[in-house]
């Protein structure tokens, strides 16, 4: 299987199955001499780790991080960083049932066919538990480029959307609600629905919407790997992401040039900021923001056709822990993919200068 490995110069392979023994990776590219807060990667583990509020799978896995390698006396050294997270609270008999069916929606089907085996304990490869291991490299990172600020939230769940511009939000909020939402209103709503539907035993998706503060300008390369189309693509290696859109997005095709372009200040910002902080595929020093959407989590807690393996159709009850609702959890992980972006770009320009 290919495709285990991102990034250009800062580089992450993450390895393991939902259900194995471990989930791990290698980071290389790191810079040396980086003295690392231990402690803010844990925290970053624990906003993603299942278990967390009554709206999320109640899988209970403790996510501790324990390194192996690249890391001497607390800072960087430059070589790879090696990790594994143990997976300590599987349930592997929750995923008997689906040992010879597969699952509307998820990857059972084409995994089997084109790698002729699957793990089908919890997904195996294609679980989202991997993204555990993004949000340790991410969270390094962070710490790569500590005066740039990422903060992602959620922006919409089902039909509830946050109407304000995030410039009127306050970041600080995002933490107080299980939901991750920065509006107190909303976040209520959000939850109350949320637990509606798992009562249901069905899912909900949603959008979260990522700000990205203090980028100095020149961040990308013009062509085939502009910023945007950078964070494009680890936006959409997450699990379960449908979209991706910055700036003025889809909205941007209803409008008029003359309504769109950004007007510059004498000192180089734009009067406004449609462009999303980048334009022609380099950070202009504005603020970079975009919203990612997210389907539905597949497994429902209730009875669906399936495909079994004889070709039938049959009918099926998902069973096991998941979450009603991804996109509180996907927080954590939007914001480890966008800085595992700007710290690879960012190591860049500061090599070619």
């Amino acid at each position: 299987m290919a495709g285990n490995t991102f990034g250009n110069i800062l580089k992450l392979m993450t390895f393991g199955e939902s259900h194995g023994e471990a989930l791990g990776g290698i980071i290389d590219g790191c810079p040396p001499g980086i003295e690392l807060d231990f402690e803010a990667i844990q925290k970053e583990m624990e906003r993603r780790k299942p278990g967390q509020s009554a709206i999320v799978t109640q899988r209970k896995e403790s996510d501790e991080v324990q390194f192996l390698s690249g890391i001497f006396e607390g800072k960087t050294t430059g070589t790879p960083i090696g990790f594994v997270i143990p997976n300590t609270n599987q349930k592997s008999d929750d995923y008997s049932h689906i040992k010879d069916t597969y699952r509307p929606s998820h990857a059972d089907y084409v995994y089997e066919k084109k790698y002729g085996i699957r793990d089908y304990r919890g997904g195996g490869r294609s679980s989202a538990r991997e993204t555990a291991s993004r949000v340790v490299a991410g969270a390094i990172a962070k710490q790569i480029i500590p005066e740039i600020k990422i903060n992602a939230f959620v922006s919409s769940v089902g039909e509830i959307f946050v109407d304000k511009p995030y410039q009127e939000l306050d970041f600080s909020l995002i933490e107080s609600n299980p939901v991750r939402c920065p509006d107190p209103a909303s976040a209520a709503k959000m939850e109350d629905y949320i637990k509606q539907i798992k009562k249901q035993g069905d899912t909900v998706g949603g959008t979260v919407t990522c700000v990205i503060q203090n980028v100095p300008i020149g961040l990308g390369e013009p062509v085939f790997d502009k910023l945007h189309a950078e964070l494009g693509k680890a936006m959409l290696s997450i699990n379960a992401v449908k979209g991706f859109e910055y700036g003025s997005g889809f909205c941007g095709a209803k409008m008029k040039g003359s309504e769109h372009n950004d007007l510059y200040n004498t000192d180089g910002t734009t009067k406004t900021n449609l462009s999303g902080g980048i334009q022609g595929g380099i950070s202009n020093g504005m603020d970079i923001y975009f919203r990612v959407a997210f389907k539905p989590v597949a497994t429902l807690i209730q009875k669906q056709d399936v495909l079994d393996s004889s070709g039938n159709i049959i009918e099926q009850q998902g069973k096991g822990r998941h979450d009603p609702c991804v996109v509180p959890r996907a927080v954590p992980i939007v914001e480890a993919m966008a800085a595992l972006v700007i710290a690879d770009f960012y190591i860049l320009t500061i090599n070619n200068k």
